[in-house]
């Protein structure tokens, strides 16, 4: 493969339950046939499509770039096959790299045989050497007997955008964070509050997402590792778009100072700092902000993860007063693993969408229309 081979498939992971976000995310990014599959989405491009993907898709947890699919019922099979694939299309002799495969509803059964016959084949048909902590890894499903190859553009996961170092307690992934703002139906032109913002993920996203700012705009991938990357190019897809100034700002407030130490640095850190805001107070001093309504999303403590039910059904009732009082015309988005903290706070969710898998946990998103 080539760095201008132009029409593979391209695999976009994200977390069970939110494919559907991520499909609509890749559509409207431009990306050719788009569709869900199991654990993610798949689209259609060449190279240029993958470092794009890399860098502009919010809500992707990782990328893979299909390599090869062939059929192997057994390990010598597969040992034969994976000597065939172009490796030196795509990886480079002097980088290291890894292999993780995995195994479903096949005769080869055992993925650690399956990874040592692939690493095998690598190191004695183009002479990459093997570490098992490579940047750069070979990731190989095998299922019904049909092997799929691929190769991991993107390194660390997504979330980590290269801008952010500080986190709170419990913190909001913001590839998932993106996603759940699109739920929610936020584009970018109206204003966000998220009133127990940790270290301001929601506020953050939202802020770039009305910047036009995209989110791996300032850190390393994978891909830069393999032998086709073309750095022209890939200046060139950096370039393309350019930052705009939001029509409105973005709040988050928490009553942790702590909390809001974290969230001003990291704004300043992504380059969003002079359109947010962010404030230390309860939910109780919440107020509203100056100008048209737009979105409140939260992602308070639930069950499984901060504090006991007695305490959290009065914080919810005490957020949902808040909001019925003070927020008219706003919509509000609450993520929890519990439909009965949604309900403790009086307010008039339609269906949750959901579940979704945030750390451990099941949780879904409770939205209302304009209150």
């Amino acid at each position: 493969m080539t760095a201008f081979d132009s029409d593979f498939e391209i695999f976009l992971v994200v977390p069970p339950g939110l494919e559907a976000a991520l499909r609509d995310e890749a559509r409207a990014n431009g990306f050719k046939k788009a569709a869900i599959t199991s654990g993610g989405v798949t689209v259609r491009g060449g190279w240029p499509d993958v470092w794009r993907a890399n860098l502009e898709l919010r809500g992707a947890t990782r990328i893979i770039a299909r390599i090869a699919t062939f059929r192997a019922s057994h390990l010598s099979e597969l040992d034969k096959r994976a000597r065939k694939v172009a490796w030196g299309g795509v990886l480079r002799r002097d980088r290291p790299f890894r292999v993780e495969a995995s195994c479903k509803s096949s005769k080869i059964y055992h993925s650690g045989a399956a990874e040592q016959r692939i690493e095998r084949a690598i190191r004695e048909e183009l002479g990459a050497p093997f570490d098992p902590d490579a940047a750069v890894c070979v990731r190989a499903r095998i299922e019904n007997d049909i092997c799929a190859i691929g190769v991991d553009t993107s390194g660390d996961l997504l979330h980590k955008r290269g801008h952010k170092q500080a986190v709170n307690k419990a913190p909001m992934r913001e590839t998932l964070a993106a996603l759940f703002l699109r739920l929610c139906g936020f584009d970018g032109g109206e204003p966000v509050v998220d009133p127990m913002c940790g270290s301001g993920t929601f506020v953050i996203e939202a802020a770039e997402i009305a910047a036009a700012l995209m989110p791996g705009r300032t850190r390393h991938f994978a891909f830069e590792e393999l032998a086709n990357f073309d750095a022209a190019t890939w200046q060139k897809l950096r370039d393309a778009r350019k930052p705009k100034v939001p029509t409105v700002k973005f709040y988050g407030s928490d009553r942790d100072a702590g909390a809001i130490n974290m969230s001003r640095a990291n704004a300043e850190r992504a380059g969003v700092s002079e359109f947010t805001e962010f404030r230390q107070q309860v939910i109780s001093d919440l107020t509203v902000p100056i100008g048209p309504p737009g979105l409140v999303i939260v992602n308070p403590p639930y069950g499984d993860r901060i504090g006991n039910k007695k305490q959290l059904h009065a914080l919810y009732r005490s957020l949902g007063e808040t909001l019925k009082a003070r927020f008219n015309g706003w919509r509000v988005g609450v993520i929890t693993n519990e439909a009965a903290l949604a309900t403790a706070t009086g307010l008039p969710f339609s269906k949750p969408i959901g579940p979704i898998s945030h750390g451990g946990l099941r949780v879904s998103l409770h939205l209302t229309a304009p209150l």
